[in-house]
């Protein structure tokens, strides 16, 4: 190895890093988003129902391969570029084990989200709000959560055993048969007394006067 190779980079560094671009096929996902809300009524009938639409803010919709692998890929390079743009403190580093932590992944994507809908603004208010708003409350909620379990390495999920009991048959069961007994607690409406209640009118209430909000007579 050469002294050169020892010497420090002298090539020109940005002072800030561009935001991450997201993949062509997390493009098309938005442009659909964005035509079954304010596209014609043919180009809404094309995308077919809103409720089945991929949403990159919440991973658990992209069931299309290619779509969750672009998704993987752009929340990987956010959370480089959130480690490094927008971290100092090891204490408000992303963990590299994020992948196994499905809340963080879930608020990786929204943060991700809203910080692409707020590049795309044309004024710096949204950018605001996600500096001062969502930035700080999801590191908040990141420390919160995960306090020191993962600063070495990834740690085993502390509440794995308690959620293998909760999702076992018996625990299962028991929550059932309180549910059960629950139902069994409410009695039905005899028809007479359903009969009563239809038959009953509304009470009037009359002239509402919309400067005061005083009712009056009829």
């Amino acid at each position: 190895m050469s002294s050169r190779d020892c010497e420090p980079d002298d090539r020109p560094v940005a002072m800030v890093r561009p935001f991450p671009q997201h993949g062509q096929r997390i493009q098309v996902a938005y442009r659909e988003l964005h035509l079954a809300v304010s596209g014609t009524p043919e180009q809404k009938q094309a995308v077919g129902p809103a409720s089945l639409l991929a949403r990159p803010w919440d991973p658990s919709t992209c069931q299309d391969p290619d779509l969750r692998s672009q998704l993987w890929a752009w929340l990987d390079e956010v959370v480089l570029w959130l480690n490094h743009e927008h971290t100092w403190d090891l204490a408000g580093t992303i963990p590299t084990c994020w992948p196994h932590h499905p809340h963080l992944v879930r608020e990786i994507a929204v943060l991700a989200d809203q910080r692409r809908r707020a590049a795309l603004a044309l004024s710096s208010d949204p950018l605001e709000d996600w500096h001062r708003y969502a930035l700080p409350a999801f590191a908040e909620r990141m420390r919160a959560r995960l306090k020191t379990h993962c600063e070495e390495g990834h740690q085993a999920w502390p509440g794995r055993s308690r959620h293998t009991r909760a999702t076992s048959q018996p625990e299962r069961r028991a929550r059932e048969d309180t549910y059960v007994v629950d139902l069994d607690s409410l009695q039905p409406l005899d028809r007479g007394t359903r009969r009563s209640a239809a038959a009953t009118p509304p009470p009037r209430l009359g002239l509402v006067d919309l400067d005061t909000g005083e009712i009056k007579d009829d």
